[in-house]
């Protein structure tokens, strides 16, 4: 299976019913196709099979002089931004060369609005093989920063990134750009302190959720769960980790060498994070999780922080969907606040 036989329906399951959201596809203009051409270098750009997509973007695949690429299009104000920051997420992944993505080529504005991301085609299936070693490769990415830094000790520091020879070392939370998760965008500024950056993420999404639904009970609650927050770090030190985002079930496959992953919303954060949305909407396989932990072991609190982690994704949906991932969001918030 390939990019444009992944999901075509999107399901998000509640505790209350079934929502299937679908996209009809907006066929690109002539226009955009010849940007896309001088972007890439090609004289060809030829379709060749049914398109694909999420809720959020379409896609298909394109034959161009030099192989087949992938082009993912979206026709909203924001597009640019969200290709943009999925641009650099990829490639930060791929800095790491610890789990393969598809290496991205392009973004190119589309003249009739909206934006494209070109990025290279990988023909790939469901994840099933290969689930342990996706464990593994996730675990050595969120090593990755956190092992750089014993080998940039005492060089400075600037906007986040400290270099000693080939190595990095991110000493912040964020990311150099905004990333959208979903079609979202992230504040990705630098900040010093995980739990300040992590709370920041939070009211971001209950603005949000004020302004749309003026729901009484989710600002009760944040009123007490953002001062309860620094507990579940007592004792845990957070150092920043290369984060995919978005990692559910739908965003990962696998070749016949390994697993990939795409469609990522990139920052520095706590890895912990990263495995909140993997338990969410089907997760993935028991090889997975015990892989992982068997390199990055759960450190003490972790069913709290996890829960924490999770009422992100809950809001999130519940901006993006509405209000059938309220009842969820304010169920975590109880919990945590009890």
């Amino acid at each position: 299976m390939s990019y444009d036989d992944m999901i075509l329906y999107f399901v998000a399951r509640t505790d209350i019913y079934f929502t299937v959201y679908i996209f009809i596809p907006i066929t690109p203009g002539v226009k955009m196709f010849e940007a896309i051409k001088d972007a890439l270098g090609t004289s060809r750009l030829e379709r060749t099979g049914s398109g694909g997509g999420g809720c959020i973007n379409e896609g298909d695949v394109y034959k161009t002089d030099s192989g087949k690429v992938f082009i993912k299009r979206n026709g909203k104000d924001g597009a640019r931004q969200m290709f943009d920051g999925e641009f650099e997420s990829l490639k930060a992944i791929l800095d790491t060369e610890t789990v393969k993505a598809p290496k991205p080529l392009t973004v190119v504005d589309n003249p009739s609005g909206g934006a494209v991301l070109v990025m290279e085609y990988i023909d790939m299936s469901h994840l099933s093989q290969h689930a342990s070693t996706l464990g593994s490769q996730l675990a050595q990415m969120h090593l990755y920063n956190i092992e750089a830094k014993a080998k940039s000790i005492g060089e400075e520091s600037h906007v986040g990134q400290a270099e000693k020879g080939s190595y990095k070392y991110v000493d912040q939370f964020g990311f150099p750009v905004p990333t959208c998760c979903g079609y979202l965008p992230q504040n990705n500024s630098w900040c010093d302190d995980w739990v300040t950056f992590y709370t920041r993420k939070l009211q971001q999404q209950l603005t949000m959720i004020e302004t749309e639904y003026r729901d009484r009970e989710a600002r009760e609650l944040w009123s007490h769960l953002q001062l309860k927050i620094p507990q579940y770090f007592s004792g845990v030190e957070v150092l920043p980790s290369l984060l995919h985002g978005d990692l559910w079930s739908g965003n990962a496959a696998e070749t016949s060498q390994g697993p990939v992953v795409f469609d990522a919303a990139s920052f520095y954060g706590h890895h912990e994070y990263d495995l909140s949305i993997s338990a969410m909407f089907g997760g993935f396989s028991r090889k997975f999780w015990e892989e992982y932990h068997s390199i990055i072991p759960k450190a003490q609190g972790w069913n709290n922080r996890h829960k924490l982690y999770k009422l992100f994704h809950n809001l999130n949906h519940w901006n993006h969907f509405g209000s059938g991932y309220r009842s969820g969001s304010l169920q975590i918030m109880r919990d945590l606040c009890h």
